[in-house]
């Protein structure tokens, strides 16, 4: 990974806070122009924290979003789209960033979940490793 662990944590937060940004508008050609800042002396504490509110601000948009709803990722996409969007960055970004401390993986059933919903052709296996890879 080239990244920091800093710089991947607010990366998180930024992936969280625009698929938040595209349920609650629906747009449906492009992205929303606006981007995430994290203020380059925050510490790592306040990052995660940033991490946590881009989470509270996603679960609440799916929430708020009808079953109908589409918005735009590469084409149209629904609510269950963004969620396992979000949780298939936050297990990959998490990953990335606990590697250094040779931590174990994300747990299974998430993974296996998300990579259900995105990837159904995903080859059976165990669904934390393929997760990781198929997604790259």
């Amino acid at each position: 990974m080239e990244w920091s662990c800093w710089t991947t944590a607010a990366h998180i937060a930024h992936d969280l806070l625009a698929y938040a940004g595209q349920v609650a508008a629906r747009p449906t050609d492009a992205y929303l122009p606006f981007d995430l800042a994290v203020r380059s002396d925050s510490s790592p504490r306040e990052v995660l924290q940033v991490v946590t509110a881009c989470t509270g601000l996603l679960g609440s948009a799916l929430a708020t979003a009808g079953p109908e709803a589409r918005a735009w990722h590469w084409g149209p996409c629904d609510p269950p789209g963004f969620a396992a969007m979000g949780v298939t960055v936050v297990l990959l970004q998490t990953h990335d960033i606990t590697q250094g401390w040779r931590v174990v993986a994300a747990p299974a059933p998430l993974c296996e979940a998300a990579l259900h919903r995105l990837f159904p052709a995903a080859p059976p296996r165990n669904p934390a490793r393929t997760s990781t890879t198929v997604s790259r």
